[in-house]
């Protein structure tokens, strides 16, 4: 095998094992994000408020500087990390667990996209258990070397108290 051979064929590995390595840190990324949200809840609700802003700011640091959180027309949209910070600052519920599941992730050199299926068993402030499914469509960016999200996007297909489960959905 030539040099040049050779040399294309490392270039192609290499491009290879890049991008499978970025495609796990994003998972990695996600995986983080769904265990912060989450640590926001203990056993009798929302954590205390030192505890609750540490929590955040770990949340607020897997996002860029410019990023747009957008929980749709029943949580709202925030811009920038500022506001991200604090909108997970006044939680809406008293627990949740996401579990994200399905992940379609497509890298573009230091930019990215994915599309994500949300699980969230949840508790409304009322104390009602509720499910909730849907999507996330997710946007990232490689900032020194690090991925963060830069966007990302929830669609609910449905919300539905745990006692009554929920009515088949639209397809």
């Amino acid at each position: 095998m030539g040099d040049e051979r050779l040399e294309l064929r490392i270039q192609a590995l290499e491009a290879r094992l890049r991008a499978v390595e970025d495609v796990q840190a994003i998972e990695r990324l996600k995986a983080r994000y769904g265990t912060l949200a989450d640590q926001r809840y203990g056993r009798s609700g929302v954590v205390d408020r030192e505890e609750l802003e540490d929590i955040v700011n770990a949340l607020v640091g897997l996002f860029t500087d410019d990023a747009e959180w957008d929980g749709g027309p029943a949580l709202g949209v925030a811009r920038g990390q500022d506001e991200i910070r604090q909108r997970f600052l006044e939680p809406t519920l008293v627990f949740s667990w996401h579990y994200f599941v399905k992940p379609q992730i497509r890298v573009h050199g230091d930019t990215a996209a994915a599309t994500w299926d949300i699980l969230a068993p949840c508790t409304t402030p009322d104390g009602e258990p509720h499910w909730m499914a849907g999507t996330e469509v997710d946007e990232y960016r490689r900032v020194d070397g690090t991925w963060l999200h830069s966007r990302m996007k929830l669609g609910v297909i449905f919300m539905a108290p745990h006692s009554r489960g929920w009515v088949k959905g639209p397809r």
